[in-house]
């Protein structure tokens, strides 16, 4: 049940202070008045402290310095996350440290103020950008959220362990005495033992396991479980982990079952308990859990009612307030490995696929078969000799005349035709000893090289010979023909 708010007024005020002056006036008139002046002004003095106290409480309004500061590597959808808790669609990134608000509001007291939000670049070489958005002022008015993505889950923990590690350096730069700095963490841990389940409220047993932690706490004895808050900051904590959407296309692509997702759980989980951080798997894509984010930080932060339990079903809906966990409730993901243990090295179950990189490869041109490009040349030839000229077949390699030393290079008009064709066919033997014997088919070293152009136009020249002595025989045979 919510508490129930007073707004006094001056005149309310006043008509209450009139109304205490009535009481006492009677009670004198009665015979019940003190003896002594003094008790009078004692009681006017409880009675202004009591209009005090109601006024004070009735026109509180929400504070303007709280803040969060958002910290997360880069495409871990830091400003995206943002955006969807400002209610605002189309998110604009900016770089270094960016600073955004977020409206609250108060339904009940009918009250609004703005929470400052401070996002970090991914790059930690922007780390020193941090004594802006946290200092020794504003440090108990700051709430942390640490952002990673299921876009690349072999990196979640190792970019936890970084952040908070840059988070640590900053604070013990600050100029903060150790008490202060105690007393911050006494904060953090009686937060985190003052959790209630939403529905055991009046619930007896709570109540008296909540008295017993105040006793506790009085005498400086407030026990913790394994490993909670083994590395409390004094700040609060939350852990968000985005675009959960993505583990379908893990479970797609990479053959990720639940066996790896329940050991990214349970590490990130443990992580959580050493920070006495909260965690939330969000897709902004999807809409989970954001709107109940945004609740449970105005929960921190405000002290606004969060009655949502820890939601552990949905792979890709965890939801666990600070306080709820431990590794009790941790050890009931173990039952699902098989192939691997708990305490195995994150990223040696978790790991990162091959980069494939695209690499442009050039066209390949397949040569064609030497003997097969002069044979076809020859056939090209011959296809442009006229009828009555004899052509080599085609299913068998054309015959070339084979010629004897040094009188291939003259002779007659078959000679020229031979020295061209075996021009074409001969293929250097790679033997640079110019006397070396030829091997059988092949010409001999010692020839000196044969003038392509000249036994080319020769050849063209023997080709006319030959087609005009073929028309002259063929004149002379149609006379005696014909005389038979």
């Amino acid at each position: 049940m919510d508490p129930i708010h007073w707004t006094v007024g001056d005149e309310d005020r006043s008509r209450l202070s009139n109304m205490a002056h009535l009481v006492g006036d009677t009670m004198e008139m009665n015979g019940f008045s003190p003896k002594k002046k003094d008790d009078l002004e004692s009681k006017e003095n409880l009675w202004s402290a009591i209009l005090s106290e109601v006024q004070n409480t009735g026109n509180s309004k929400l504070p303007s310095n709280k803040s969060v500061l958002v910290l997360g590597d880069s495409e871990s959808g830091k400003t995206t996350l943002i955006a969807k808790l400002q209610g605002v669609e189309d998110p604009k990134k900016g770089s270094g440290l960016e600073y955004a608000y977020i409206d609250v509001r108060d339904e009940y007291r009918d009250d609004h103020t703005r929470l400052s939000v401070w996002v970090l670049d991914g790059d930690p070489a922007h780390g020193h950008l941090l004594r802006y958005a946290l200092s020794e002022e504003n440090f108990p008015n700051t709430l942390v959220m640490l952002v990673v993505a299921m876009t690349t889950p072999w990196g979640i923990l190792d970019q936890l362990q970084s952040w908070a590690t840059i988070l640590q350096d900053h604070i013990d730069k600050l100029k903060l005495s150790s008490d202060e700095l105690q007393e911050f963490k006494q904060t953090n841990m009686r937060k985190w033992l003052d959790y209630v389940e939403p529905g055991d409220e009046l619930d007896s047993s709570a109540a008296l396991r909540r008295t017993s932690r105040n006793m506790d706490d009085e005498l400086g004895e407030m026990p913790l479980g394994e490993g909670i808050l083994t590395r409390n900051l004094g700040l609060d904590v939350v852990v968000v982990v985005t675009k959960t959407d993505y583990m379908s296309t893990l479970e797609k692509d990479l053959d990720y079952r639940d066996e790896q997702l329940d050991f990214m759980q349970q590490w990130i989980r443990r992580f959580c308990l050493q920070y006495g951080a909260g965690l939330f798997y969000t897709s902004v894509k999807e809409d989970k859990n954001c709107d109940l984010l945004y609740k449970y930080l105005t929960h921190r932060i405000y002290g606004f009612p969060f009655r949502t339990p820890a939601l552990v079903v949905e792979k890709d809906a965890v939801l666990i307030p600070s306080g709820w966990d431990n590794m009790k409730k941790i050890s009931i993901l173990y039952e699902n490995m098989q192939s691997m243990k708990p305490d195995d090295y994150y990223r040696d179950i978790i790991t990162q696929p091959g980069t494939r990189k695209t690499i442009a490869r050039e066209v390949e041109v397949q040569a064609e078969d030497e003997q097969a490009f002069l044979t076809r040349q020859q056939q090209s030839l011959q296809a442009g000799v006229p009828a009555g000229v004899r052509q080599e077949s085609t299913m068998r390699p054309p015959t070339v005349p084979k010629i004897d030393g040094a009188k291939g290079a003259a002779g007659s008009g078959e000679g020229v035709l031979a020295n061209f064709f075996n021009s074409l066919l001969y293929k250097k033997t790679g033997n640079s000893n110019p006397t070396s014997p030829a091997r059988p088919g092949e010409q001999p070293n010692n020839i000196p090289p044969i003038d392509k152009v000249a036994v080319r136009s020769d050849a063209a020249a023997e080709l006319d010979r030959l087609t005009r002595n073929k028309k002259q025989s063929s004149l002379e045979q149609e006379p005696n023909s014909s005389e038979c």
